[in-house]
């Protein structure tokens, strides 16, 4: 592929995005090849050392915020007509009460799985506190001359410390996906937030 039919489809890829920072966007792709030209690589070898549209499109997607989306589309809306008008008011409780129900089951099913994460955390702490208060415990107990209750509440607190660890490395995961899957709703609601912004133009 050439600078020049890159340039094109990563234009296009962008579309839907602020043109300033479309135009950002390709003037710095544009002098990035023409850098790798100029270190000995062919046209086409300096577009593919770039990386692809896809890639580049879904990291500007994710970059720019989403409020800068809405805006662009915002400003490129087309008037409507006054039958649209009537209409959207006609049907404003049908319509707007299904987006208030479709918000409303996210929010929901969003909230259960942040409830689900703390839960796992709140174990994780228990554990951490038993196998705090059985060392402690049980080294009290031992040094007052009960050492077989000692031991045994040192072995569980210990045991506690071992559950503590396999429950943070559980946390942690359950954590880090929940972050990574908020990203993907959020890059999802934006993209067709983008593609119902193109299909109006």
């Amino acid at each position: 592929m050439t600078k020049k039919e890159f340039l094109i489809k990563l234009r296009e890829g962008l579309s839907g995005l602020p043109k300033e920072e479309i135009e950002e966007r390709v003037r710095f792709y544009s002098e990035m090849i023409d850098d790798r030209i100029e270190e000995g690589l062919s046209e086409e070898e300096a577009v593919l050392a770039v990386g692809t549209i896809d890639e580049i499109t879904a990291q500007a997607f994710a970059d720019v915020p989403f409020i800068r989306v809405a805006k662009e589309k915002l400003k490129s809306q087309r008037n409507l007509s006054a039958l649209e008008i009537v209409l959207l008011v006609l049907g404003s409780p049908i319509w707007f009460s299904l987006i208030v129900a479709a918000v409303a089951v996210a929010v929901s099913l969003y909230a259960v799985l942040l409830a689900v994460i703390i839960s796992f955390w709140a174990v994780f702490a228990v554990f951490v506190a038993c196998f705090l208060a059985g060392t402690a415990s049980g080294t009290v107990l031992a040094a007052s001359g009960r050492l077989p209750s000692g031991l045994a509440i040192l072995g569980a607190g210990i045991i506690c410390a071992g559950f503590s660890v396999f429950a943070f490395f559980g946390c942690f995961t359950a954590t880090k996906g929940a972050v990574i899957l908020t990203k993907k709703i959020g890059l999802g609601i934006k993209k067709c937030f983008v593609r119902k912004g193109r299909r109006a133009e």
